[in-house]
């Protein structure tokens, strides 16, 4: 019995969806696949998401990253977004191939003596300088 209803609620929403645009199939397909019953008790009490506890914990950078970052311990994300405040500031970033950074006389020690890191290989790099 459950499977005519199905396809019975897939034919109005290809019907619909004939009439009035893709919009209403979609809005359609989905009401249909959860039941009608609109969003869970759980995802309407959720009204964003929470940070990380273990990113937001304080970490101390090394006397080498204390000069881009600071020397007070401060949490992870803010090393990172320092760290690319530094980046823009001083124009490190390359013109050609954006996912590589340049380092100058300030980074060149952080990113263990290379003149150009991948950015995900940068932050690999930083973590060393983290504790």
């Amino acid at each position: 019995m459950a499977k005519k209803a199905k396809k019975a609620a897939k034919k109005t929403a290809a019907k619909s969806a004939r009439s009035s645009g893709r919009g209403a199939a979609k809005k359609a397909a989905k009401s249909t696949r959860s039941g009608g019953r609109g969003a869970s008790k759980g995802a309407r009490k959720s009204s964003g998401r929470r940070p990380n506890a273990a990113f937001m914990a304080p970490v101390q950078p090394s006397d080498t990253l204390a000069g881009v970052v600071g020397d007070k311990p401060i949490p992870r994300t803010e090393v990172t977004k320092r760290l690319w405040a530094y980046i823009k500031k001083n124009r490190l970033q390359d013109a050609k191939n954006r996912r590589m950074i340049n380092s100058d006389a300030t980074l060149k020690p952080v990113f263990g003596g290379k003149s150009s890191v991948n950015m995900f290989e940068m932050t690999k790099l930083v973590n060393k300088h983290l504790s």
